[in-house]
């Protein structure tokens, strides 16, 4: 049977690792063509590629930009209408994460973090409303769950996903009827890459009402359902978390 996205394209950005490979392969594997984003992992993108074009040759493009670089952001949209002709689905999932106490943080951190959580996908999915708009096509943020609760130490980056979580909301309404707009906001999916301790794990775990972490496929998952599934639904914010925001 013919997977129901096959021959669609979607643009991901930061879709070499982490979350954004594991989003990349249900994508593929439903038959999607993909256009992956990166800014430095080359490598990690160009073996990612190589293994979802395993059983499918031609279905993958990398595009490496900067998403600070507001100007060059067009250019991702133009990977996807050049070699695939078409542009279906725009999974803003770039993300810069670290602590940002307020002693200390700077206006670097706040250009940075606001700039990838907020400015990029704005303009971004601004540039790909176009294509998106021929194709009924959707959008999917990666917000987060402390875009509600702010994340002790983290205040610029809260801030940013709470914008980032209006800009779903906004943005169903600006591009509404013919694109769909929703997100996702994960909760203990992967630990942060800096890494915690065994008790800060735990302590974090004992929060949510399952007990355990999530996994990246969990993410997808849902991703899936929005894209594939949820034809009336737009401008929501799907929470994989757990049970975590039930607990105060």
């Amino acid at each position: 049977m013919t997977p129901p996205l096959s021959g669609r394209c979607a643009l991901i950005t930061g879709g070499a690792h982490r979350i954004g490979a594991q989003i990349a392969r249900s994508l593929h594997r439903e038959g999607m063509n993909l256009v992956l984003h990166y800014r430095n992992s080359f490598q990690a993108a160009e073996r990612l590629k190589a293994e979802l074009e395993t059983g499918r040759p031609g279905s993958v493009v990398l595009a490496q930009a900067d998403l600070h670089e507001t100007a060059d952001l067009p250019l991702l949209i133009e990977a996807a209408k050049s070699v695939f002709g078409r542009l279906d689905l725009l999974v803003n999932n770039a993300s810069s994460y670290y602590p940002t106490p307020l002693e200390t943080a700077t206006e670097t951190d706040w250009d940075d973090l606001i700039g990838s959580n907020l400015k990029a996908p704005f303009f971004l999915s601004r540039a790909a409303a176009p294509l998106l708009k021929v194709s009924d096509g959707c959008i999917v943020n990666l917000v987060d769950i402390h875009a509600e609760r702010p994340l002790k130490s983290h205040p610029i980056y809260s801030i940013a996903k709470a914008g980032n979580a209006m800009l779903v909301k906004s943005l169903a309404r600006e591009l509404g009827p013919e694109i769909r707009v929703n997100g996702i906001a994960p909760g203990a999916i992967l630990w942060p890459e800096q890494g915690l301790d065994d008790v800060e794990k735990e302590e974090i775990l004992n929060r949510t009402a399952l007990k355990r972490p999530g996994s990246p496929e969990d993410v997808a998952q849902t991703l899936l359902f929005l894209v594939r599934d949820a034809r009336y639904i737009t401008g929501q914010i799907i929470p994989v978390d757990g049970g975590r925001t039930l607990q105060q």
